[in-house]
């Protein structure tokens, strides 16, 4: 089964991809960069248990909402395979921009944002929780941490995915079953492996830290938020969130600046936004000080707001040249400067 905007006129192709999009795997909102331009097509394969569909999109921005992910009733987790493009993903405070070929994996049960930077080719495997779960355990921790691996088990599953849509429809049921049990198997061993957790968090530990990293996303737009609001929102007590926190160099204060700097920091170097001002940006994420703003982002960043804002505008109206005729090719790929947090 397959969707394409390729014969639809180009006023009716974000309309049309909205519908197909949105109703093929979990709700979410969807805006395209650029609404005229906009192209994209899915493919649509099964496998017995699971759901299988090929993506190709021009740049966007895909939103799953709190509310949605509330409204999910069945909470599947969805595994993706990006074949090329550059994805910033973005879960449970969890942050990664993925260049290239990679896997990683979402959970429908909390929000999430993938924001499309270039034309992206991916295939996405829709998954019942609990048969994941049953391979390796509470999946909480795990979502929005990329898998790049050239060799070795994460390959291997990326090269078996990738196989999949072309041959899941002349695979019988029986060997089908077969065939999504040994995918399973894979895309579980190839995350155990490459995203080992050592000596982590307990379960309960785990849980009460991503529920309050989800709480912080949800309240940090507040301007004079408190670590008691945010702790009492979680339902734990300032003295056990630090303490959760204390796990990753942290503390409730310093975990809220970190993320509003990061979020102001992906709006400026969005050239969908470059209309909004800088004021506008860091009042939004809950600064209430835009100079107190203006310093925590040149401590953190190295550049002044205003000068970060320049070079990713820079960057991004330049013309794409071949990495190895691009005098600011590792710039590009490296991003802009950021240093890592006290």
């Amino acid at each position: 089964m397959i969707y394409t905007t390729d014969d639809v006129h180009p006023r009716e192709r974000l309309s049309y991809w909205l519908e197909v999009a949105t109703r093929g795997y979990v709700e979410h909102e969807f805006r395209a960069e650029d609404a005229n331009t906009f192209t994209g097509s899915v493919e649509i394969s099964t496998l017995p248990g699971v759901g299988l569909a090929t993506f190709d999109a021009s740049p966007a921005h895909v939103r799953r909402s709190e509310r949605s992910a509330a409204r999910s009733d069945n909470g599947d987790v969805l595994i993706a395979l990006q074949l090329s493009g550059e994805t910033d993903i973005s879960q449970d405070g969890q942050d990664a921009t993925l260049q290239g070929r990679g896997l990683f994996l979402l959970d429908s049960l909390r929000p999430f944002d993938i924001n499309l930077r270039a034309a992206t080719s991916s295939i996405v495997i829709r998954l019942p929780r609990a048969v994941l779960e049953a391979r390796v355990g509470n999946i909480a921790g795990l979502s929005a941490r990329p898998i790049t691996a050239t060799r070795g088990i994460g390959a291997l599953a990326m090269g078996f995915i990738e196989l999949l849509p072309g041959q899941a429809e002349a695979v019988g049921d029986i060997a089908g079953l077969k065939v999504a049990d040994q995918l399973l198997d894979l895309v579980a061993l190839a995350i155990t492996t490459e995203n080992r957790r050592g000596a982590s968090l307990s379960s309960p530990r785990t849980v009460a830290l991503m529920r309050l990293k989800a709480t912080i996303e949800r309240l940090m737009i507040e301007p004079g938020l408190k670590p008691e609001q945010v702790a009492a929102e979680a339902g734990i007590s300032v003295r056990y969130a630090n303490a959760l926190l204390a796990e990753e160099h942290s503390s409730i204060e310093r975990y809220v600046a970190e993320r509003r700097l990061e979020r102001c920091r992906k709006a400026l170097e969005d050239i969908g936004q470059s209309q909004r001002s800088i004021g506008e940006i860091a009042y939004k994420w809950g600064f209430s000080d835009l100079s107190h703003f203006g310093r925590r982002f040149k401590e953190r960043y190295g550049l002044t707001p205003t000068e970060y804002r320049r070079q990713a505008m820079q960057i991004a109206s330049a013309p794409a040249l071949p990495q190895s005729q691009d005098p600011v090719a590792s710039l590009f790929h490296k991003r802009l400067p950021v240093r890592a947090p006290n």
